[in-house]
C-alpha cells in the first residue's frame, strides 16, 4: 500500500505513522544501503528521526494495536490529543499517564481503564532483543531484494 498526501496539515500523526511514511519512502535501519546512497529518497535528517522512532514505543506498533486502541479511547471521552500522546508514550503508570491527560480529576478519567486498555492492545516498548531481530530482518530482506536483482 503506497502512502499518498490527501490533504497537507489535516491532523497530527502518530509516531507509527512518520515510521510508516518513511519506510514507504525507503528509510532502513540497514546503513550499507545508507552509505552507498541508494536511498536517496531519504534525507540524513529524516534518517535521524527515522532512527530516534525505531527505538520507540512505535517501532513495536501495527495500524490495527494503533486503529482499535484509538477507537476503544472514545469510550474514555479522551481528547484527540490525548489519543495520540497515549499512543506515541505508551504510559504504563498512572505517574507516566497522568500528565498526558487535562485535569483528568475533574473529568473523571478512568485512568485504570485506559492503562489496561494500553496493555492489552499496544505492542510492548522494544527490548535489545526485539531491535536486534527488527535489525536482522531488514538486513535479510534487503539481502534478499538484492540476489533478486
Amino acid at each position: 500500500m503506497k502512502n499518498k498526501i490527501v490533504k497537507a496539515n489535516a491532523g497530527a500523526l502518530t509516531n507509527f505513522e512518520v515510521i510508516e511514511l518513511l519506510n514507504s519512502r525507503g528509510a532502513s535501519k540497514d546503513t550499507s544501503t545508507r552509505v552507498m546512497g541508494l536511498k536517496d529518497k531519504v534525507s540524513k535528517s529524516e534518517y535521524k528521526v527515522y532512527d530516534y522512532l525505531m527505538e520507540t514505543a512505535a517501532s513495536t506498533q501495527t495500524r490495527e494495536s494503533v486503529t482499535t486502541f484509538s477507537d476503544k479511547c472514545k469510550d474514555f471521552k479522551l481528547a484527540k490529543a490525548e489519543i495520540l500522546n497515549i499512543i506515541n508514550l505508551r504510559p504504563s503508570s498512572d505517574v507516566e499517564l497522568t500528565p498526558i491527560l487535562e485535569k483528568p480529576d475533574e473529568r473523571g478519567i478512568d485512568i485504570e481503564g485506559i492503562l489496561e486498555l494500553v496493555n492489552e492492545l499496544l505492542p510492548p516498548l522494544p527490548t535489545v532483543e526485539t531491535l536486534e531481530e527488527t535489525e536482522q530482518e531488514e538486513t535479510e530482506n534487503v539481502e534478499q531484494e538484492e540476489t533478486a536483482v
